[in-house]
């Protein structure tokens, strides 16, 4: 392969590259080798915009969580429309895509790439912290237009969505939950939440 090709973005095609290994191969799969054939280039092309591979894959959490992050402010700004349950099923699978899902498995498995992203991620598992952030940041805005109840802890109702979440998504032998099983659950979690909806 010609390695004097410029690139237009390269950071951006090596990281729709590995994404795309994660969807098809699992977080298994993913190697430095497979993200450079994914994406066409030369090997060296990964270590000249990144000091190893675990810097790569720190730059594509970070990458993706400010995409989690935009997608659910989104949300956040609009508290009121909908409803409470709709938009927390679409937050959840907007959450526990394949790609997620896989980076996650890849933090967990890598002790060097965890303590790389404790630097914007100090406590907890990344992507997965700043989803439940990022949850609670929309259950107080609903809380703020009346849709959920003033004394629900959005924190905990978003650390429970999260965590049954993340079970739901990655317990279906490969398969995502349909709709269905998605919104059973955020109904058992958000019963006592919404006004006028009691257990």
């Amino acid at each position: 392969m010609p390695t004097g090709v410029a690139l237009r973005d390269a950071r951006a095609q090596l990281f729709a590259a590995a994404e795309r290994v994660l969807t098809r191969n699992g977080a298994g799969g993913l190697t430095s080798r497979t993200v450079t054939e994914e994406a066409g280039v030369a090997k060296g092309v990964l270590h000249r915009h990144f000091a190893d591979f675990d810097d790569f894959l720190a730059g594509l959490v970070r990458d993706r969580i400010a995409r989690l992050e935009a997608e659910i402010g989104e949300l956040t700004e609009a508290a009121g429309s909908a409803t409470l349950v709709a938009n927390l099923v679409e937050a959840l699978t907007r959450i526990f895509t394949p790609v997620n899902l896989g980076l996650v498995g890849v933090v967990i498995a890598r002790d060097d790439l965890r303590s790389r992203l404790r630097a914007t991620t100090p406590r907890g598992i990344p992507i997965l912290t700043e989803a439940g952030t990022c949850l609670s940041a929309y259950l107080d805005a609903e809380r703020r237009v009346g849709r959920v109840t003033a004394d629900a802890d959005a924190r905990t109702l978003a650390l429970t969505l999260i965590g049954t979440g993340h079970l739901l998504f990655a317990g279906e032998l490969g398969a995502l939950p349909d709709a269905s099983a998605v919104r059973e659950i955020v109904e058992a979690i958000t019963v006592g939440a919404e006004p006028g909806i009691r257990p």
